[in-house]
């Protein structure tokens, strides 16, 4: 199994990033895809959460307008475009596959105003 993030970097408050997660070794189609984020000093957090069947994507009330999580199947990778990227944005970022808990080594975003 791999899971490789990238996409992340130094961005100024207000632009914008997209972040890739390409996976092997394991079913992708069949996963419930999560985007988790730990900024410094603070707990891991749930950003969003793409279902595996026709069911609408979660997005944590902080990111909702600004960041959209997609997945394409046939390329085994699942994407975050985040938009209008603030401050309190600056994380690590991760994906993770459920079930299998499968996590990537994590993306650093940095957010400067």
């Amino acid at each position: 199994v791999q899971v490789v993030e990238s996409g992340g970097g130094l961005v100024q408050s207000g632009g914008s990033l997209r972040l890739s997660c390409a996976a092997s070794g394991f079913t992708f189609s069949s996963k419930v895809i999560r985007w988790n984020r730990q900024g410094p000093g603070k707990e891991r957090e749930l950003v969003a959460r793409i279902s595996n069947v026709d069911s609408p994507t979660y997005y944590v009330d902080s990111v909702k307008g600004r960041f959209t999580a997609f997945r394409d199947d046939g390329k085994n990778t699942v994407y975050l475009q985040m938009n209008n990227l603030k401050p309190e944005d600056t994380a690590v970022y991760y994906c993770e596959f459920i079930p299998g808990g499968y996590w990537g080594q994590g993306t650093q975003v940095t957010v400067f105003s």
